[in-house]
């Protein structure tokens, strides 16, 4: 794979182990206005890889290094992502400037690369998230056009059997419960309020990406149920 450098002085000393993966979309109007973005020191952010819809891939900062991509977020307890993930910028004008669907060439450079990723790294297919995991209620990307269940087939991420599951009961706390497992930052009061709203919405954009309600469906509660089963196998 070829990768271009260009330096983005946006990052500092990484604290620990990396054991996360974290995919956005740019979600600007294109690829020089989003390299802009990520290389300006004003901007305060950046990632470690960009790729652009023809799938040439940059370099930004050095796997070694802390980029400052998740902002707040939280998983499975930790809020610190940007210490302990590489986060990969995908070209899109995301759901403000027109969201589309991110083109074959775009979607076989991130297989590639978060192949060799994965290989570099010790990230559990259930750590290969979205932005829109971490950041729940906060982002939406990559969302829901993107394939999840392709990069699985790749090697990279977690998409589990949903077809044979069985039928769960419609008890929210069961749904918190396993929302709460995979690692979103869920309550379990046993109702669904905003706050569980925003974590089902969440899972959906990953999950069950036909629908986008933040609602407590049947389907919804199965494939909760499953990858949360799958996740701590």
């Amino acid at each position: 794979m070829r990768i271009v450098d260009h330096p983005s002085p946006n990052h500092d000393a990484r604290p620990g182990v990396v054991d996360m993966l974290i995919l956005h979309y740019t979600g600007m109007r294109d690829e020089a206005a989003a390299l802009a973005r990520l290389s300006d020191p004003a901007a305060k952010v950046s990632a470690h890889y960009l790729i652009d819809e023809d799938g040439a891939v940059i370099r930004l900062v050095p796997e070694k290094r802390r980029a400052w991509h998740a902002g707040a977020s939280y998983w499975r307890g930790r809020t610190d992502i940007n210490g302990a993930s590489i986060g990969i910028e995908l070209v899109n004008p995301g759901h403000e400037f027109g969201y589309r669907d991110f083109p074959a060439a775009q979607m076989e450079a991130l297989a590639e690369l978060a192949a060799g990723i994965v290989r570099r790294h010790p990230i559990p297919p259930r750590h290969v998230l979205g932005h829109s995991d971490v950041a729940i209620g906060r982002k939406q990307d990559p969302g829901e056009r993107f394939d999840w269940q392709g990069l699985a087939r790749r090697g990279v991420g977690l998409w589990p059997d949903f077809a044979s599951a069985a039928a769960t009961s419609g008890d929210i706390a069961a749904l918190q419960r396993d929302l709460a497992s995979f690692g979103y930052r869920c309550p379990t009061t046993g109702m669904l309020d905003e706050e569980t709203r925003a974590a089902v919405r969440a899972f959906q954009l990953h999950f069950r990406p036909a629908r986008v309600d933040g609602g407590s469906d049947d389907e919804t509660r199965v494939r909760a149920a499953v990858v949360a089963r799958a996740a701590a196998v």
